[in-house]
């Protein structure tokens, strides 16, 4: 099958790069334009362009592709290479644009998105991240019949995954991203027999994205909810909290923590113990045993290797 396929980030490289050893051709990909990047901010492509660029296809990276927008130029160019391409269908994944309706209804077979949940729970941005949060025991890949709205159309394949209870954003994401190509791969093998399933009204969520200042911890919600959040939240944004060091406060990042019942009476934020095993801090509900931790311009370390560059005492406090 001739396939358009619009994506950016790594999650998607994985789908497109399933779909060509399946033996699909891609003949235009769609990605968002360079951002810049890394310590010396020079612009860089996404996976996908690196990927198309290594496979000689044509790539198309407008900033909007609404003709009426404040990009018509460029959304009239990508519609052309569209028209050009003549696929059959556009396989989206984590493309990052929203798809106006003549895009939507270009390709014979229309838009297949590949959405990281199990619809209609974590429609939107951040599902990976969210369902970690929320302490989700299971997840999985939709492959989903695009229409207007937001991640609201008919269900064509799904397939559940477990989540682990050590699983982070970045281990999870891994695990998706593979099984999205296997589900993508699956639905295109035999198109004709894929059966369109509305997506029910009860048990709609939408997974809001991550925002920075989100990383701030706050040491008076409980303990289990902050360990689920220093899962979700790695890789990006990590979460923080200010330490008093040496006279000058520094933001630590937390990396992997458990909860566990408080040991003893402490105001939330207080150190109540401080060994190789862990930090253990108080929490509004429990507390929180850290146990990898990154100073500003360090490694990731483990809670043994930090005290001994960091010694924290008990009854310290870790909060502004």
């Amino acid at each position: 099958m001739n396939i358009v396929f619009a994506g950016t980030p790594e999650f998607a490289r994985e789908a497109m790069a399933a779909l060509h050893a399946a033996g699909h051709d891609i003949v235009l990909v769609l990605t968002q334009p360079d951002r810049p990047a890394g310590r010396g901010m020079k612009l860089q492509a996404s996976p996908v362009k690196q990927w198309a660029l290594e496979h000689g296809v044509l790539v198309q990276q407008p900033r909007s592709l609404r003709l009426d927008g404040k990009y018509p130029e460029e959304a009239a160019a990508t519609r052309e290479a569209l028209l050009a391409a003549n696929a059959e269908c556009m396989v989206v994944a984590a493309y990052g644009l929203i798809l106006p309706q003549w895009t939507l209804d270009l390709p014979p077979r229309g838009c297949l998105n590949i959405h990281a949940s199990l619809l209609p729970r974590w429609r939107g941005a951040a599902p990976i991240h969210r369902a970690i949060e929320a302490g989700d025991a299971q997840t999985g890949i939709t492959i989903m019949q695009m229409d207007a709205g937001l991640d609201t159309g008919d269900m064509l394949l799904v397939r559940s995954m477990p989540i682990a209870l050590d699983a982070t954003t970045a281990t999870l994401h891994d695990q998706l991203a593979a099984l999205g190509g296997e589900c993508i791969v699956q639905a295109l093998a035999q198109p004709d027999a894929l059966v369109r399933t509305p997506q029910p009204a009860e048990g709609v969520t939408y997974a809001h994205k991550i925002e920075k200042a989100e990383a701030a911890l706050d040491w008076a919600l409980p303990a289990a909810m902050l360990a689920r959040r220093i899962r979700a939240f790695d890789p990006f944004p990590g979460m923080t909290v200010p330490l008093l060091h040496n006279g000058a406060t520094e933001v630590l990042k937390l990396w992997a923590a458990t909860a566990e019942p408080l040991t003893q009476a402490a105001e939330p934020g207080t150190v109540v113990q401080a060994d190789a095993s862990g930090v253990r801090v108080a929490c509004g509900q429990g507390q929180l045993c850290l146990t990898q931790l990154q100073r500003p311009g360090g490694k990731r370390l483990s809670a043994a290797d930090f005290l001994r560059g960091c010694p924290l005492q008990v009854g310290q406090r870790l909060s502004a």
